[in-house]
């Protein structure tokens, strides 16, 4: 039953990914910890290794999220360009500060963070912006600096950070989707080294984890992830975009 979990927060992660230009982890984060609390998980690892097995996982849901968004031309490299040095910088340092943060605490910042992003799409819309030229790169440095930081805390790709901020920078809302969903590469992939680098010597973790990576979590998820993503990039560019 492990590994059904594993696969049904894979698949449901892989929708919400494509769909919104999101990584998942607001879905997979909750899952782990309640699956590793139920399965006897120590305590003081579960929810930083539900927080690197997030960030592990988005790597493969990014990858496939944003090669069906890249088909559809909605993805603007230039910006990813501009800000992927800021989210790879900010994601390491994020895991940093999460790994001294306790565990209750960090799920307590997690379950609010999480509210946060849900009041966000049920009372702020992103409105279609008229084109406008970007902010300079300075700038989307510095937001991608800040996504970066936060996801890594919160497991997540920054897609519910990066979109409004694209949004605001004057991309169209489907084309905002679909370069959150590249920007979430650099920081799942900044986030899970450092979570697996700064876990590497702590005690009571779980057989089969790469310091704070589940990596048998990481399998079965990215599988089914990868599958489904696809399915919500399809119907992100289906859909109009007052409803994306």
């Amino acid at each position: 039953m492990l590994y059904v979990w594993f696969v049904i927060a894979g698949a449901f992660a892989g929708v919400f990914a494509g769909l919104f230009g999101v990584g998942g982890g607001l879905i997979i984060v909750p899952i782990l910890v309640w699956v590793f609390t139920a399965y006897d998980f120590s305590p003081d690892v579960i929810t930083h290794l539900a927080i690197g097995t997030s960030l592990a996982t988005i790597i493969v849901t990014s990858i496939s999220s944003l090669t069906a968004h890249n088909k559809r031309g909605g993805v603007r490299w230039g910006v990813w360009r501009s800000m992927a040095p800021g989210l790879i910088i900010g994601s390491l340092i994020g895991a940093g500060v999460a790994e001294s943060i306790d565990g209750k605490v960090l799920q307590a910042i997690i379950g609010v963070g999480a509210l946060l992003v849900a009041a966000k799409m049920l009372f702020i819309s992103n409105k279609e912006q008229v084109s406008k030229p970007p902010p300079s790169a300075s700038t989307q440095f510095g937001a991608g600096t800040s996504i970066g930081l936060a996801s890594s805390i919160f497991g997540i790709g920054g897609g519910s950070l990066t979109v409004p901020f694209l949004n605001w920078a004057g991309l169209p809302m489907k084309q905002s989707v679909g370069t959150a969903a590249v920007c979430g590469l650099p920081i799942a992939l900044a986030g899970a080294l450092g979570f697996a680098w700064f876990g590497k010597n702590v005690e009571n973790l779980p057989y089969g984890a790469i310091g704070f990576v589940h990596f048998t979590g990481f399998l079965c998820i990215s599988i089914a992830s990868f599958i489904t993503a696809k399915i919500g990039a399809k119907f992100a560019h289906q859909l109009p975009a007052s409803n994306c």
